[in-house]
C-alpha cells in the first residue's frame, strides 16, 4: 500500500513540475518570469486587442474567368480545325453563344465540345438553326465556386501568416454565403493588412501589340474604333512616368500561377523591384514565346494595370523582373502577394471591428477578478462543508487549474474571454465531481462500512457518473469547436482541456490523498468528510 501511494505521489509531482515548467520556463529574474508567462499564454482578439473582419468572396468571378477561358480555347480550337464561324461570345457567366457554323460542320463542333469541354453541354437555339448555346453544367458551377472559396481562404491565410501576425483566426462564416471571418490579434491599424488581403495580385505577362498611347481615345482612334481580335486595352505608365494605354494580347503568355518564387530586389539603378522565377513548365512556355517575339515589348501586368513594358532583347526562360515606381515597402508587399498566390476571386469587406488594447486589458482584469472571486468562494465552501475532505478537493481544484493553463501554453492554445468562462465552468465541473464522490462516501459510511471500504466504494460508484457527464460535455464542446469561430472555439478548447484535467485530479489525485490520509489515521478514527 505504502509503495503504491509513493509511486502515485511521484507521478503527481512530475505532472506538477512539468506544468510549472510549461507556464514559466526557466526564468532568471522576476521580469523574465513575467515575460515567459506572457509569451507562453497567448491571448485572443478580445483580450489582446486587434482587428475583426468579415469578408465576402465573390465566387462568381471564378465562374466568369472559367467561361472567359472557355471562349478563348473554343476560338483557338475552331481555328485549328479550320471550322469557320461568325461569332463566339459569352452571353453571361455560364453561357457561350456560337454563331455562323456551316450546317455540315455542326457534328464536328458537337464532338469538339464533348471532347474538350466535358463540363459544358451544347443545345440548339430556338428559331436560329445556325446557332448553338453552350451551357456550363450546374454541378461544375458549384464546384468552381467551392474551389474558389477554399483557395481564397488558403491564399488569405498564407498572406496573413507571411506578415508575421501571431495566432490569426481565418474560418468560414455563415452557411453557404461564401463569407470568411478573419481575426488578427495585435493589429490595431488594419489598413495595410486589408490592402494585402484584398489585392488580387494577378500577374500577367502579355505581348504588346500597340502603344503606349497617351489616352484611351487615341488608342481607339488608331484602329478606327474597333480593336483587333483577341486584344485589349490596358492602362499603365510610359517610360517617362506619364499615364499611358497599351494594346496587348487578351490571352496571357505567363500568369501568376506559373510563378515558383518572388523576392524584393533592386534594378541596375538601385531602385526597388521584384525578381520572380517560373516553374519548369512556365519557363519552357515563356522561352518559346519570348524567342518568337524578340524586338517586341512585353507588358508586365498587375491587376489589369501595366507596370512596365520592356523590349524583349533575347530569349528569356525562368527569371524576370517587375520594375516600376515602387517604394521599398510596396516591393516587399508585392513579393509577398505574388508568393502567396493570386486570389481566385475578388473580395469585399462586410464588417470591420477594431478592439483596442485597453479594452482587452479591461476584459482580462474583469475576467481574472471573476475567476479569483469564484475560485476562492468555492475553496471556502468546500472547506466549510466537507471539513478535512475539503482540503483534498481544494488541492485537486488548484492542480486542475494548473494543468489547464499549462496545456494552453504547451499546445499554443489561445485564451479568449469565452475561454475564461470555460475555465470557470471547468472549476464548477471539478467541484461537481468532488461533490459526487464525497456524498457517495458519506452514504457508504452511513451504511456502516469502514472508512477504507467507504472511500473505495465512493470512488467506484461515482466514477461511472463522472465519466458520463464529462463525455457528454466534451461532445458538446467538440460541436462548438467544429462549427464555431474564434472566441467560441476558445471556449470549447479550454472546456475540453479542463474536463480531461478534471478526470485526472478528481479521480486519481483525490484518491491518492484519501489513501494517504487513511494510511496515517488511527484505527477507528472518524474520516473527516
Amino acid at each position: 500500500m505504502e509503495k503504491s501511494i509513493r509511486n502515485r505521489t511521484i507521478l503527481i509531482i512530475i505532472v506538477v513540475l512539468v506544468c510549472i515548467f510549461g507556464i514559466i520556463g526557466f526564468p532568471s529574474t522576476f521580469q523574465r518570469l513575467k515575460d515567459n508567462i506572457t509569451d507562453r499564454i497567448k491571448l485572443g482578439l478580445d483580450l489582446k486587442g486587434g482587428t475583426y473582419l468579415v469578408l465576402q468572396v465573390h465566387v462568381e468571378d471564378a465562374v466568369n474567368t472559367t467561361s472567359d477561358l472557355a471562349v478563348s480555347r473554343l476560338r483557338d480550337d475552331l481555328r485549328t480545325r479550320n471550322i469557320p464561324y461568325a461569332e463566339v461570345r459569352k452571353t453571361d457567366a455560364t453561357h457561350i453563344m456560337i454563331k455562323g457554323i456551316p450546317q455540315n460542320r455542326w457534328e464536328e463542333v458537337q464532338a469538339l465540345a464533348q471532347d474538350q469541354f466535358p463540363d459544358w453541354y451544347v443545345e440548339r437555339v430556338a428559331g436560329d438553326p445556325t446557332s448553338r448555346l453552350m451551357t456550363l453544367k450546374t454541378s461544375e458551377v458549384a464546384t468552381i465556386k467551392n474551389d474558389a472559396y477554399t483557395e481564397a481562404m488558403a491564399t488569405i491565410r498564407r498572406r496573413v501568416d507571411a506578415l508575421g501576425i501571431t495566432e490569426p483566426e481565418i474560418a468560414e462564416y455563415g452557411q453557404g454565403s461564401y463569407e470568411l471571418v478573419v481575426e488578427l490579434p495585435g493589429v490595431s491599424d488594419p489598413t495595410r493588412v486589408k490592402d494585402i488581403i484584398q489585392s488580387t495580385a494577378m500577374l500577367e505577362l502579355k505581348i504588346v501589340r500597340g502603344g503606349p498611347y497617351s489616352s484611351k481615345e487615341e488608342a481607339m482612334a488608331s484602329f478606327g474604333g474597333v480593336l483587333p481580335p483577341d486584344t485589349e486595352l490596358l492602362p499603365g505608365t510610359s517610360d517617362s512616368g506619364a499615364p499611358a494605354w497599351y494594346l496587348v494580347d487578351r490571352i496571357a503568355a505567363i500568369t501568376g500561377r506559373d510563378l515558383s518564387g518572388a523576392e524584393p530586389s533592386q534594378d541596375a539603378n538601385g531602385r526597388p523591384d521584384v525578381n520572380f522565377t517560373l516553374t519548369r513548365a512556365g519557363a519552357s512556355r515563356f522561352a518559346e514565346i519570348t524567342q518568337r517575339n524578340i524586338g517586341k515589348q512585353l507588358a508586365i501586368i498587375l491587376d489589369n494595370r501595366v507596370q512596365s513594358a520592356p523590349v524583349i532583347e533575347n530569349q528569356i526562360s525562368d527569371r524576370g523582373q517587375i520594375e516600376g515606381n515602387f517604394t521599398t515597402q510596396q516591393v516587399a508587399d508585392l513579393a509577398l502577394k505574388l508568393r502567396s498566390g493570386a486570389l481566385p476571386a475578388s473580395i469585399s469587406y462586410l464588417q470591420e471591428q477594431t478592439v483596442g488594447p485597453s479594452l482587452g486589458a479591461d476584459s482580462i482584469r474583469h475576467g481574472v477578478e471573476a475567476c479569483i472571486i469564484g475560485f476562492v468562494a468555492i475553496l471556502l465552501f468546500m472547506l466549510v462543508y466537507y471539513r478535512g475532505a475539503g482540503v483534498n478537493a481544494d488541492v485537486a481544484l488548484i492542480l486542475n487549474l494548473l494543468i489547464l493553463i499549462a496545456a494552453l501554453a504547451y499546445f499554443g492554445g489561445v485564451l479568449t474571454l469565452p475561454g475564461i468562462a470555460g475555465v470557470i465552468l471547468t472549476v464548477g465541473m471539478g467541484v461537481d465531481s468532488n461533490v459526487l464522490i464525497f456524498e457517495r462516501i458519506r452514504e457508504e459510511l452511513r451504511m456502516g462500512k469502514t472508512a477504507p471500504a467507504a472511500v473505495a466504494g465512493g470512488f467506484d460508484h461515482a466514477f461511472k457518473t463522472i465519466i458520463d457527464t464529462h463525455v457528454t460535455t466534451v461532445a458538446a464542446a467538440a460541436i462548438l469547436f467544429t462549427f464555431g469561430t474564434g472566441p467560441v472555439k476558445g471556449f470549447a478548447v479550454t472546456l475540453t482541456i479542463g474536463l480531461v484535467a478534471n478526470l485526472f485530479t478528481s479521480v486519481f489525485v483525490s484518491r491518492v490523498i484519501f489513501d494517504y490520509v487513511l494510511s496515517r489515521r488511527e484505527r477507528g478514527e472518524a474520516l473527516s468528510v
